[in-house]
């Protein structure tokens, strides 16, 4: 077992731009144990490249999320705005919450939303036609789908959809931005959701914020605090992700004709396309939420001491060669595909049915109407996000 503690890399590695994965993730998975890396802001941290690795810690209770409040955890931006909210919880805490919000991601739920979704799609590419290519991907379709289902979802105005756009990219940024900057714009976001709440505590709505409100008010379940960073958490997470993943699976399958042509096709194979994709594109820029050991633990051949941080990185670990035949590429009808890019254990992505269904129902509406789908002019790519994929894609048709 590896109990040295070598001199970290500067992480995170490669380009904002396109989908590749930078020769470095390989390179860390050939290596015997972990590598450390550094990123920008916090200490350092040990890095799983691996997928037996990856399990091993999103996994495993001996590793703890909560413990970053007592730790300057590594981070790509200045400013450390970890809400006490479910995603940096440990058990039973998280379990607590966890258990109010998974009512509104059941699969039997999210399928009742199918047609909505699909009408929505459908519609949207209708305005696309109308107005005439080029279109932009990610603002004419991309973006709207999410929003406008993860606003119904909560009970927040889809007219404010614009404002979204802004507060997201400043919580989301590692840029420049100052850390009384960052707070300042996640402050605005909150007294919006405040004022939201205000508003379905006078007149009740069949919609998620309006549930949890009960759960606070009535059955005790949860803080104020908590309220308002699980509404923020929510919608944040419920947009921008599958904001992001739309274009860059489109992107990926242009990029390769004939996985379009072939979905094109055979629709039938759609399902386990996208389950691919989720497999093959990465979608963050590089690692966050790191995962702290409570004792010393074995991870890969390297010793893990009690209290250092570990990061993991699903892109790399759902291109692990000893896990998956021909990782590098996209197998459309790839079986058993049991990729991380939810991640894994207890924080599993609540709502990856949602996720799902959308991104079917985004490439099954833009396969059937716009069949001869193509870039028409360069990508605009996100960058000091600490999620990746296209902010603006030129279509046409």
């Amino acid at each position: 077992m590896n109990t040295t503690c070598p001199e970290p890399v500067a992480y995170p590695f490669g380009s904002d731009e396109g989908l590749a994965l930078s020769k470095a993730y390989s390179d860390a998975r050939e290596a015997d144990g972990l590598i450390r890396v550094r990123l920008p802001y916090g200490e350092p941290a040990w890095l799983a490249t691996r997928y037996a690795d990856a399990r091993l810690v999103l996994g495993d209770p001996r590793f703890s999320r909560a413990l970053a409040e007592e730790h300057d955890p590594p981070r790509a931006r200045k400013f450390n705005a970890q809400p006490k909210a479910m995603f940096n919880m440990d058990a039973p805490d998280h379990t607590r919450l966890r258990r109010l919000i998974s009512k509104a991601f059941t699969i039997r739920r999210v399928e009742e939303l199918r047609p909505k979704v699909r009408d929505l799609a459908h519609q949207l590419i209708d305005d696309m036609v109308a107005a005439g290519p080029p279109a932009d991907l990610v603002e004419d379709f991309a973006l709207p789908i999410p929003v406008v289902v993860i606003c119904e979802l909560l009970g927040v105005p889809v007219e404010d959809r614009p404002r979204f756009r802004g507060w997201t990219d400043a919580i989301l940024s590692t840029s420049s931005l100052t850390a009384e900057e960052g707070r300042a714009k996640r402050g605005e976001l909150v007294d919006y959701i405040r004022e939201i709440i205000a508003a379905r505590r006078a007149a009740p709505a069949d919609d998620l914020i309006s549930a949890m409100i009960e759960a606070r008010d009535v059955e005790d379940k949860l803080t104020e605090m908590e309220l308002l960073d699980h509404c923020v958490g929510l919608l944040i997470a419920g947009h921008e992700t599958t904001a992001s993943q739309i274009p860059s699976f489109v992107f990926a399958l242009l990029e390769q004709p004939e996985h379009w042509a072939r979905l094109r096709d055979d629709p039938e194979l759609i399902p386990a396309a996208v389950e691919e994709l989720f497999r093959f594109v990465p979608l963050g820029s590089g690692s966050a939420a790191p995962r702290y050991a409570k004792e010393d633990i074995d991870v890969g051949g390297t010793l893990v001491r009690a209290g250092e941080p570990v990061l993991v990185a699903l892109g790399a670990a759902n291109r692990d060669a000893l896990r998956f035949e021909d990782p590098e590429e996209i197998r459309l009808d790839r079986t058993n595909n049991q990729h991380i890019g939810f991640g894994y254990g207890i924080h599993h992505c609540l709502g990856a049915p949602l996720a799902r269904l959308e991104l079917q129902e985004a490439l099954r509406a833009l396969l059937s109407m716009l069949p001869n789908l193509r870039v028409a002019g360069d990508i605009t790519w996100k960058s000091e996000m600490l999620v990746r994929g296209p902010r603006t894609m030129p279509v046409g048709w």
